[in-house]
């Protein structure tokens, strides 16, 4: 038992001495958009319905959005974390929209079509982060 703890301690104190020391900031950006919603079916999406276009699998019940492409221009990548107007918890970015849409986001419901149907499509104000490095001393 004591040399388990041992052990648990040096790679705790390893893992620490060994973590980088630039500080990560970031700068807040936020857009009013486009929000509309979408499920993960195949006559919504694709033959493959839970495979985003970034090739992450999507789970009903997880906050995820697509962007539109002009939004990923605009620092609003992959994993990104999002907050949307009128939720409390944040989105990640997990699927990018088709090039046409511009300023646009999708809200994924999972498979709840009258959820995606009732939310419709409405302009909402999304903030995010793009992390910035810090190298200062």
């Amino acid at each position: 038992m004591r040399v388990r703890i041992y052990i648990l301690l040096i790679i705790a104190v390893f893992t620490f001495n060994c973590k980088s020391k630039v500080e990560t900031h970031c700068v807040s950006k936020a857009f009013e958009v486009t929000a509309t919603a979408y499920n993960s079916l195949a006559y919504q999406t694709s033959s493959n319905p839970n495979i985003t276009a970034f090739g992450d699998s999507l789970k009903p019940g997880l906050r995820y959005i697509a962007v539109s492409r002009d939004l990923l221009d605009s620092g609003l990548v992959h994993n990104a974390k999002v907050k949307i107007q009128g939720f409390d918890s944040l989105f990640t970015v997990k699927d990018k929209m088709n090039r046409r849409w511009r300023k646009r986001i999708d809200i994924y419901m999972g498979i709840n079509v009258k959820k995606a149907k009732k939310w419709g499509k409405r302009r909402v104000q999304i903030e995010y982060c793009i992390p910035i490095k810090d190298t200062s001393p």
